[in-house]
């Protein structure tokens, strides 16, 4: 009897497998380290076989651990970065490393289509604003760089449906990967005029399904692979912010999630269809709700980056000095990588501001972890501002093991926080989709069980008017240096070195 599940996430620096029993929850799990690579200025690409790879281990590795029978898994999900792009060709094989959602090459082309589309509202039209993650600037900038792979593309998938094909799937593309392209409607179909504007064949662009669709089967190589039994169901994932926040219990309208990853996301469930410019908007996994949604660029790459600068001492040392230092003495400008919502600026620079003599390490690193919650700040004013502001917020990912990060975000915000306790994220969502796709779970809902929430992080109230000060500052600094962003920019295109 097939009584387990697998979920599998696909993220910017690793791949999180969990296997999942829909009566007790996880009972194994595995991950796998990734590799970034930035082949081109503003680049950010991921290897495909890496993923393969590192989801055959990651499967075999929880089936053995666990010692549960491959029979009694009845189905896998996937969930991942998005909106990644990998073309592929006829039989499915992608044709070159993945592009991710942080990839800023196709700045040009942003350019260009946003004029030949200045009559098309494209927010109200696909819920999403014509930016730097968007695909059809990236199809176009491949048919001029890479006219032999625009040649042999047959579709465009995302990460997560890229391996769920790798395991035996029919193309698809799942619904919120096909919302943050920027090439569907939000109801789902095909935005024509978008497509028209880039040249981009619509025969490229595969069936759009929501999560807990079945859309295939494992095949015998796969099952050879990874210890799985053939014909296991493969049941449609989701977004891995989206997928984080269903498993982090963002469920009910004002529920939200701070998610402290690699890149800073930050999502709010709504009953209702909201579309504005500043954010995305997301299909929340329960059908007829949604998650209008924030993600910054940068967060905790940010972070490391500072590590490495000043020589790579332990995040914990760091933390130690920073709670020592005042706060917001330097204020950071976070756009290390230029910025994603609200702002939609790839052309935005890093800054640092404030500095004199007397500073050390700790009060530049304290800046950057107030840089990042000056971010989030901006975007609960966002929230706020269209009538969704957040009332019960979840903390999740990474940074929220550091306790001086909780505490600037709680005292920027002037909201509790409420860390998740062990969320092993989007990874469980997949899993818990994957159970109601095939009936092992009989509710949406049923993911509540799943949830365990850690004492809240109360705001501190004698930092709260130095924060609300500095963010009035912060949002000033930004405004003046833009100009000069945009100057820098054209002179010093971003690399990574690959």
């Amino acid at each position: 009897m097939s009584t387990h599940t697998i979920g599998i996430d696909i993220g910017t620096t690793g791949t999180k497998t969990v296997l999942f029993d829909p009566s007790a929850g996880i009972v194994a799990q595995a991950g796998r380290e990734s590799t970034l690579h930035s082949p081109v200025p503003g680049g950010a690409e991921a290897d495909t076989a890496q993923w393969h790879a590192n989801v055959v281990d990651t499967i075999r590795e929880v089936l053995r651990v666990s010692g549960v029978d491959a029979g009694a898994v009845g189905a896998v999900a996937v969930s991942g970065m998005v909106p990644a792009v990998i073309p592929v060709d006829t039989h499915g094989k992608a044709l070159r490393r993945a592009i991710l959602q942080n990839d800023a090459r196709a700045t040009d082309e942003v350019r260009r289509l946003a004029e030949a589309l200045t009559d098309v509202d494209l927010v109200a039209l696909t819920g999403s604003a014509l930016t730097q993650q968007s695909v059809a600037p990236t199809t176009l900038w491949l048919r001029e760089h890479e006219p032999d792979v625009y040649e042999r593309t047959a579709y465009y998938v995302g990460s997560y449906d890229w391996v769920l094909m790798a395991l035996g799937a029919d193309a698809h593309v799942e619904q919120n990967w096909a919302l943050e392209s920027g090439l569907f409607t939000i109801d789902g179909e095909v935005a024509h005029r978008v497509a028209a504007a880039s040249g981009l064949d619509v025969s490229t662009l595969p069936p759009v399904y929501r999560p807990g669709t079945k859309v295939g089967e494992v095949s015998s190589a796969a099952a050879e692979l990874t210890g799985l039994r053939p014909g296991t169901a493969l049941v449609v994932g989701g977004a891995d912010h989206v997928l984080s926040a269903f498993a982090a219990g963002v469920n009910r309208p004002g529920d939200a999630l701070v998610k402290l990853g690699g890149a800073g996301d930050i999502l709010v469930a709504s009953d209702t269809k909201i579309v504005d410019e500043r954010l995305y908007l997301d299909a929340h996994p329960v059908p007829d709700h949604w998650l209008p949604n924030g993600c910054m660029a940068t967060s905790g790459s940010l972070i490391r980056w500072f590590q490495a600068l000043v020589g790579g001492p332990e995040l914990t040392t760091l933390d130690d000095e920073a709670m020592r230092a005042a706060p917001a003495e330097v204020l950071c400008l976070p756009y290390f990588l230029g910025e994603k919502s609200p702002l939609h600026d790839p052309d935005l620079r890093g800054v640092f501001a404030g500095l004199h003599l007397g500073h050390g390490r700790a009060d530049v690193y304290r800046s950057v972890l107030e840089a990042i919650a000056f971010g989030f700040r901006h975007h609960v004013d966002v929230f706020t501002d269209i009538g969704i502001a957040p009332t019960r917020v979840m903390i999740t990912n990474g940074g929220s093991k550091s306790v001086l990060w909780k505490q600037i975000h709680a005292d920027v915000l002037g909201l509790e926080l409420r860390p998740v306790r062990g969320h092993p994220g989007a990874s469980l969502g997949a899993a818990v989709i994957a159970a109601i796709g095939i009936g092992a779970l009989d509710d949406w809902s049923d993911a509540a069980r799943f949830v365990a929430l850690d004492p809240p992080v109360v705001p501190d109230e004698s930092r709260r008017a130095v924060y609300d000060d500095a963010y009035r500052t912060w949002l000033d600094l930004g405004a003046a240096v833009t100009p000069v962003s945009h100057t820098l920019a054209r002179r010093t295109p971003q690399r990574i070195d690959d």
